[in-house]
């Protein structure tokens, strides 16, 4: 892959948001995170290097039958991604980045648009130190004894808090 590349026949016009991973490594949590973009009608973009092959079976079964359903965007790296997203409308919407190292609680976000694109790391290691200081970053808060939540998880909370505020449900 030398650009950014649809693996999808499906095509989401116009946007609420666009759920962006980069090098996600875990399958199933890559296919339910499809899954939530399917029902809520969001663009999943695939920054690579991944850490499964597209065609892996985990992949395939969280996402279960909803594939055909889902916008999913490949780009073989971020500097691809960005290339794309600066192209990609004449005014590009802003990114914000998900971290458990970041200070700033997701739901003190207010300014946010259509069209806005939430970054989230590896399951391992979350974003780049590089990436977290190019864009605004939040975090979903915990007071356990965790270090982070699941990515699936920490996807559709952050989604959906952000289409409520968008006032799409």
């Amino acid at each position: 892959m030398s650009e950014s590349i649809s693996r999808s026949a499906k095509r989401v016009s116009n946007p609420a948001l666009h759920i962006i991973l980069f090098e996600p490594e875990i399958p199933a949590n890559t296919g339910n995170i499809a899954r939530l973009c399917a029902a809520a009608e969001l663009p999943l973009h695939l920054i690579h290097p991944l850490g499964f092959k597209t065609d892996d079976r985990n992949l395939k079964r969280a996402g279960l039958d909803y594939w055909s359903e889902v916008d999913v965007r490949e780009h073989e790296n971020f500097d691809t991604f960005l290339n794309f997203w600066q192209n990609f409308t004449p005014s590009p919407a802003p990114l914000i980045a998900l971290s458990a190292r970041a200070e700033k609680n997701y739901n003190k976000v207010t300014k946010i648009e259509p069209g806005f694109g939430l970054i989230f790391g590896p399951e391992t290691r979350g974003l780049p130190q590089s990436i977290l200081e190019l864009y605004p970053a939040c975090t979903v808060p915990m007071w356990g004894k965790v270090r982070s939540l699941n990515l699936s998880t920490t996807v559709g909370i952050v989604a959906y808090h952000f289409l409520q505020q968008l006032k799409i449900f």
